[in-house]
């Protein structure tokens, strides 16, 4: 009888092992976690009627003993040392010219590398003996650490014993997803809790948690990445150790890369810049090592840090400066936004010298002062925010800001209607107003006219050449040639310009108009709605709200504008000069043609490589898809470019399929 219950317990141990290397290690599934969840309890129902059989290294004792009083102090077998850091291509380029001369390699003669993820997670020590679990503990201060054996012991993607009977002893990363982190801020919410910062505090601040129970409800997982010390003969490259690793039952990360010379290291730094925040796992840089351990051992470290390795940190998306002064900017539809100078700092790769308020109430909220010295944040290639002040910098010195109630270029009325944020210019003729209309006309999302950004459209209104929309296709060479700066052939190159878009479709026509709340999705609805502009204009307030996505606000201010009397005028003049076509739907025989993205709602965020924007909008529309702003329950596909936000993580909670660009731009074409 226990000789049936010993072999039954020992092939449930191997079995669960296995599955959970697969899931937890390889991120692979056989078998359901229901399937999963009975083997585990019918091996603890066995290990709980036969407590002699149990062991150490079973899978029902990674949660094992009672809470702690205190961690015990361990002393590491090898030094633990910390990375050096390069910020810039430069500084990269100065370590690979270090390495060279260390090694004392001819002109010419390259360094191979391994470039791995630096993961923003908390560092561990894992010692085995035998294969397996010994100890584990935290870096401490390179000397000595803490010993967390029973919470590391926890965490699933740890094996407690090797595929090999060795002694070995590896460094890693313990670190939380971000999805689990979201849930778990999400549980602390609804029990009025404190929420956490980060996923890399929780994970350092639940590894230092006393009672292992509390640890092993937090779901943390480990990347292993190096082998400190063994006793087999270690790989003859960095490589081929990480591939060993693997072998042993450690997870590791698959996205490193073998690579020839810096300028591929550069090239895997800046592809993942990029695709960073598609993982979902923090990442705050990536880590360079000499591929080769002969060259490693050569090269060997200084005081505190290897010679043949540093970590190659990304551009800074947070930095502190300080508040110089508060403008007023005006913009196409009158609204006065507060924009903050900032003392320059560099940011994103880019110096910045000015950030967005949004509105008074934002100002509000932070309780900024002019002299303040903040926190600006830059998401993708938008225009930085403010995210926070820290006050405790605060000398006595700084200033209040006050709203203006007039605008700052007109001097006309300025005033907050129901419901909205913004203060507005209620000055129709108002110049700054006016100015910001002819840029939005010629803008990618409207006319498109290529040689006519903000810098040509001021030289042309300030010598009088420009004052409404429909003058950019009046103009004629001979207006041109004596500007300041402008030749015969500049001169002839905008003319083209402007004759190539005398025909334009209708969504583009309507965004150019730049109606009060109508963005470049309601204005394609707008277009496949009415067919013309003149059935569009002639639009009652209920047919337009009948819409989806089209409001009571959105519904007022289409019907108002095309009942203005000036509106009129320019519409008039404009539909003189251009020709417009409804180029939305592909149609045939009078006939609507589906096409093969009919009925899929697409999102769009974070950057798309070698793409604009609405040029895969364009895409979409084309084969009949639909595009949203906003990630629902309707959403069918995310495509997520780099410098991703919060729509990604919306998405995840909602299950909705995530396009990487490759995957989208396959799709597409």
């Amino acid at each position: 009888m226990i000789g049936q219950v010993k072999e039954r317990i020992k092939k449930l141990r191997k079995v669960i092992n296995y599955h959970r290397y697969l899931y937890h290690v390889l991120d692979k599934q056989e078998i359901s976690d229901e399937a999963l969840d009975s083997l585990k309890y019918e091996l603890a129902d066995l290990e709980d009627r036969f407590p002699s059989l149990i062991t150490s290294d079973s899978p029902t004792q990674r949660v094992a003993g009672k809470a702690l009083d205190k961690f015990e102090k361990i002393r590491h077998a090898v030094p633990q040392w910390s990375f050096n850091d390069a910020f810039t291509e430069e500084d990269i380029r100065n370590f690979d010219a270090r390495v060279k001369k260390f090694l004392d390699l001819p002109v010419g003669k390259d360094v191979a590398y391994t470039t791995e993820l630096k993961i923003d997670g908390f560092k561990t020590v894992l010692t085995y003996e035998d294969g397996s679990l010994k100890t584990a503990a935290t870096r401490g201060d390179g000397t000595i650490g803490e010993d967390v054996t029973l919470n590391v012991r926890t965490i699933e993607s740890v094996p407690l014993k090797l595929e090999e009977l060795v002694d070995i002893i590896v460094e890693g990363e313990i670190w939380m997803s971000k999805s689990d982190f979201e849930k778990l801020n999400g549980e602390r919410a609804k029990m009025g809790e404190e929420l956490f910062a980060n996923p890399r505090n929780v994970a350092a601040g639940t590894i230092r948690q006393l009672d292992p129970k509390i640890v092993s409800g937090r779901k943390l997982q480990s990347f292993v990445y190096d082998i400190a010390r063994a006793n087999f003969f270690l790989p003859d490259s960095q490589t081929e150790e990480l591939e060993k690793i693997k072998k042993l039952g450690f997870k590791i990360n698959k996205n490193y890369k073998h690579c020839r010379n810096i300028d591929e290291v550069i090239s895997y730094w800046k592809e993942w810049q990029k695709r960073s925040e598609r993982e979902d796992y923090w990442i705050d840089g990536v880590v360079l090592k000499v591929d080769s351990r002969r060259q490693q051992e050569s090269l060997g470290y200084t005081g505190k840090a290897p010679r043949f390795a540093i970590a190659f940190k990304f551009r800074a998306k947070q930095a502190t400066t300080k508040i110089l002064n508060i403008g007023i900017q005006v913009g196409r539809t009158g609204v006065l936004t507060p924009v903050a100078h900032l003392e320059p700092v560099v940011l994103a790769g880019s110096t910045v010298s000015r950030a967005t308020l949004h509105n008074e109430d934002e100002i509000v909220r932070l309780d900024l002062k002019i002299g303040d010295t903040v926190i600006v944040e830059k998401a993708g290639d938008v225009i930085p925010s403010i995210i926070s002040v820290i006050k405790e910098m605060r000398i006595g010195d700084e200033k209040e800001f006050s709203f203006p109630k007039k605008c700052p270029v007109c001097g006309w009325e300025a005033v907050r209607l129901a419901g909205e944020a913004a203060y507005r210019c209620v000055n129709k003729k108002c110049l700054a107003k006016e100015r910001r209309r002819l840029y939005y006309f010629t803008s990618k999302p409207a006319f498109d006219i290529n040689h006519l950004g903000p810098k040509m459209v001021d030289l042309l209104a300030d010598n009088g050449l420009v004052s409404s929309p429909v003058d950019f296709f009046d103009l004629k060479l001979s207006d041109l040639e004596n500007l300041p700066r402008f030749g015969r052939k500049s001169a002839g190159n905008l003319i083209k310009a402007v004759e190539d878009r005398r025909r334009v479709s209708l969504s583009r026509f309507i965004i150019s108009l730049g109606i009060s709340q109508v963005g470049e999705e309601t204005a394609c609805d707008l277009a496949k709605r009415f067919r013309s502009v003149k059935e569009l204009s002639s639009a009652s307030v209920e047919e337009l709200q009948g819409i989806n996505g089209v409001g009571e606000v959105v519904a007022f201010s289409i019907h108002g504008w095309f009942k203005d009397g000036a509106n009129k005028i320019l519409l008039e003049g404009l539909l003189k000069r251009v020709k417009v076509v409804n180029e939305d739907f592909k149609v045939a025989g009078g006939v609507k043609q589906l096409g093969p993205l009919s009925g899929k709602n697409f999102v769009f965020t974070g950057t798309i490589p070698g793409m604009e924007r609405d040029e895969a909008k364009r895409l979409v529309r084309d084969l009949g898809g639909e595009i949203s702003e906003s990630v629902s329950a309707k959403t069918n596909y995310l495509v997520a470019g780099s410098s991703t936000g919060s729509k990604l993580e919306k998405a995840k909670k909602l299950g909705v399929e995530i396009l990487s660009e490759a995957e989208f731009l396959r799709m597409v074409k």
